[in-house]
């Protein structure tokens, strides 16, 4: 079940709303719990019993690690903790790839084999449940919280469903005292609502449009793909993943204000960034934040010199790309970001900060862009192959037609809202009105009207939406598969 789907909007959500509402405050915990499992089972079916495994698992070693008095005994539970959390994310993920590798370097040496495995099915959201459990075992170790000793509460936890999907990673101190005493006000409803429709609006009506054509461009012969429909394609495709990702986020925290819950924001506009530094504190804010701090800051952070500080990154951001996907090109595409982040820590970056803003951004732009074509490719061969028409590597001399077909009118509009979207004009406007509302003499009526227009502009993001998904258009998401 996802969120821009019909029966989640028409029949799960407003259920789930409704029984929150009756039940009162005190089984309220128990019936989310309940809701979340029953979200998850929907899709995964038996793998749900792998969800109550990791919820089990780590609410006992969290109470282990708590109740033992001995460093080695806590560093010793730690670690097992760690290794069996671990385990599924590995086999689930990462066993077919580590065996088709082997089974390259054996053909390599001309040695005879029979490593050969059918796909695994990859649960949805394992990445992302398995990092916020490993952040609370570690943060009960490092003592910066309590053991959870309710283990409806370390359910709702590990499971609650708003971001149980794709996040955002959400570390149990930010909400512990939310899952003990949570309320909602009239505001905190409206506002999660509001927060809902505006990324279902995102995700429906600007990632998939730009992801429909992304996908024609991509799926091309090399022999077929001209230039400019390669920067194109790479162009569709950065709106797509951020629309896409940040959509989701936008809905999940919105549906987590609904509930009481208040989550971090996991977006910053990170189009306008003027480093790679800076568009990874605006990038999947949960992401970055909890490699920064269970990974990047453990191997030493900056405090061991530059080289160690290069290093670290790229560890880090070797793992970033690993974590996204088990293939080559997602390793590529996390160094690919390593590597620029080590150069801006030199020469680089003093360059970089003594340059206009226009050529700051230029630069993040053309690296993350270049970077995407990893992200997006099947193969790492692709990528490359891919790389280099967009720099006119036997690249085809004319449009491909079916691709020519599809730019009309509706096309250019939804890509140039979307560009406008991307950079911070909503809230920059709104502050405008704002405070111009406040000094003009009609300024008591149009703060009447305005919450007036914001609900009819809701309704009416809301209907579109709806309309496109009942008419069963093209409606991935890209975080799902991670």
């Amino acid at each position: 079940m996802v969120f821009s789907s019909i029966i989640f909007l028409f029949l799960f959500l407003p259920v789930t709303l409704v029984l929150e509402l009756i039940v009162g405050r005190r089984p309220r915990n128990t019936l989310l719990l309940a809701a979340s499992l029953i979200f998850y089972a929907w899709g995964e079916g038996l793998y749900v019993l792998m969800m109550l495994g990791s919820i089990t698992l780590n609410y006992l070693f969290g109470l282990l690690i708590g109740r033992t008095q001995t460093e080695e005994g806590q560093k010793a539970l730690l670690a097992l903790a760690v290794v069996l959390n671990l385990l599924p994310l590995f086999y689930f993920k990462y066993t077919v790839f580590a065996l088709e590798n082997v089974a390259k370097v054996f053909a390599f040496l001309h040695i005879d084999h029979t490593l050969t495995l059918d796909p695994i099915h990859l649960p949805i959201g394992i990445s992302f449940f398995t990092f916020q459990a490993l952040s609370y075992i570690v943060d009960v170790y490092r003592k910066t919280v309590a053991p959870q000793k309710n283990i409806l509460d370390m359910g709702l936890f590990i499971a609650l469903f708003p971001q149980l999907i794709a996040g955002p990673i959400v570390r149990y101190h930010d909400i512990a005292q939310q899952l003990k005493n949570r309320s909602v006000s009239v505001e905190d409803f409206a506002s999660g609502a509001e927060r809902f429709v505006h990324g279902l609006g995102k995700k429906v009506l600007l990632a998939n449009p730009m992801g429909a054509m992304a996908d024609q461009i991509f799926s091309l012969q090399i022999g077929e793909l001209s230039s400019p429909a390669a920067w194109l394609g790479v162009i569709c495709y950065s709106l797509q993943i951020y629309f896409d990702f940040s959509g989701y986020s936008d809905m999940a925290i919105g549906l987590g204000r609904m509930f009481g819950f208040h989550f971090l924001e996991n977006f910053n506009y990170p189009y306008i960034s003027r480093s790679i530094r800076e568009f990874w504190r605006r990038w999947h804010i949960s992401l970055s934040n909890w490699f920064r701090d269970y990974l990047y800051i453990p191997l030493g952070g900056n405090r061991k010199g530059p080289g160690r500080t290069g290093l670290n990154l790229l560890i880090v951001f070797f793992l970033c790309g690993f974590w996204h996907g088990a293939s080559w090109n997602f390793i590529c595409w996390g160094l690919c970001h390593g590597f620029f982040l080590v150069l801006e820590r030199g020469r680089t970056g003093r360059w970089l900060s003594r340059s206009p803003a226009l050529v700051q951004h230029l630069y993040t732009l053309l690296v993350v862009a270049n970077a995407w074509v990893f992200f997006r490719a099947e193969t790492l061969e692709q990528g490359l192959r891919y790389l280099g028409v967009m720099y006119g590597i036997h690249a085809a001399p004319v449009l491909y037609p079916l691709v020519a077909i599809n730019l009309d009118a509706e096309f250019f509009t939804t890509m140039a809202l979307g560009l406008l979207i991307a950079t911070p004009v909503y809230p920059v406007v709104e502050q405008y009105l704002r405070q111009k509302r406040d000094h003009l003499p009609a300024g008591q009526g149009l703060a009447v009207a305005a919450p007036l227009v914001k609900l009819c502009l809701m309704g009416l993001l809301l209907l579109l939406s709806s309309m496109n998904l009942a008419t069963g258009a093209y409606n991935p998401f890209i975080y799902f598969r991670f």
